[in-house]
């Protein structure tokens, strides 16, 4: 299955070459609630600001959220969230050397975005909360990531097998939607629906994840997980991330999900160069 993704996708004029290099999204919430940065960039003007520096730093890919999805978060309306992102994902493509995606799992929401102009939709629910979602990507063609995520913890026996059936699940409905092979992207759901240690045990089938033959995406970022092992608070997590994130590296991720951009981005650089990703020149 690993052809799925060999062949590069150029989108926005910017080619993702998932053999050449790990792609790093940064993280863009134009919310009043987000755990780790709510209310910092909820006006156009703020948000491309930290867009462009966030290109500036080494981030390919901005990911523009409208709703908070930290833990107990307070759903916001379609109409309300379309509100909040459409005029960011308009200047955004105007202003802004990235490729865009949409952080919802809301169909309408979605194809307001694509149509604004953003390029990919990143779905915490994996197209089970509203499998419309997968129709939009396909009449649309645009890929989308799928996110592992379920409404408890419960895994019974074997943690991966179950999270595996999940994702497999999320697979079908977009293949079934018309979404080719190539426009699908996974991701662990490291933060969601799993305890620490579950979120610990998902980190190290991340190998097995890739082995599904999808591109993966990593989002770490800050999250709770670090937080309860490393007994910090989400504003001193940065360390924590970047161990995260290089070994996703080494288990084969492709791209990660990150609020730091600039340590982030040396820090999978130099993993790159490490698993034989990108071939160091003296001259670099």
């Amino acid at each position: 299955m690993l052809e799925k993704y060999t062949t590069p996708l150029t989108i926005n004029g910017i080619t993702l070459d998932y053999t050449a290099e790990t792609f790093v999204m940064g993280i863009l919430n134009v919310t009043p609630d987000s755990f780790s940065d709510g209310g910092k960039y909820n006006n156009v003007e703020a948000a491309i600001a930290q867009a462009k520096k966030m290109v500036a730093e080494g981030a390919k890919i901005i990911d523009v959220g409208g709703e908070s999805t930290r833990p107990g978060y307070e759903r916001v309306s379609d109409e309300d969230e379309i509100a909040r992102i459409v005029p960011v994902i308009q200047a955004l493509v105007a202003e802004v050397p990235a490729v865009i995606s949409v952080d919802t799992y809301k169909a309408n929401v979605a194809r307001a975005a694509i149509e604004a102009g953003a390029h990919i939709i990143n779905d915490i629910w994996g197209a089970q909360a509203e499998p419309g979602i997968a129709h939009v990507a396909a009449d649309l063609n645009v890929p989308i990531i799928l996110m592992h995520n379920r409404d408890n913890t419960d895994y019974g026996a074997n943690l991966w097998m179950a999270a595996k059936a999940d994702l497999e699940k999320s697979i079908a409905i977009a293949r079934d939607a018309g979404i080719p092979d190539s426009h699908i992207i996974l991701d662990p759901g490291i933060g969601f629906a799993k305890t620490t240690a579950q979120n610990i045990e998902m980190m190290q089938h991340l190998d097995d994840l890739v082995a599904m033959g999808y591109p993966v995406l990593l989002a770490t970022s800050r999250k709770s997980m670090i937080g309860n092992v490393l007994k910090l608070p989400v504003e001193e997590r940065l360390e924590g991330t970047g161990a995260t994130v290089v070994y996703g590296i080494e288990k084969g991720c492709h791209m990660i999900r990150v609020h730091d951009v600039k340590e982030m981005a040396r820090a999978t650089h130099m993993a790159d160069i490490l698993v034989g990703k990108r071939i160091f020149k003296e001259e670099e």
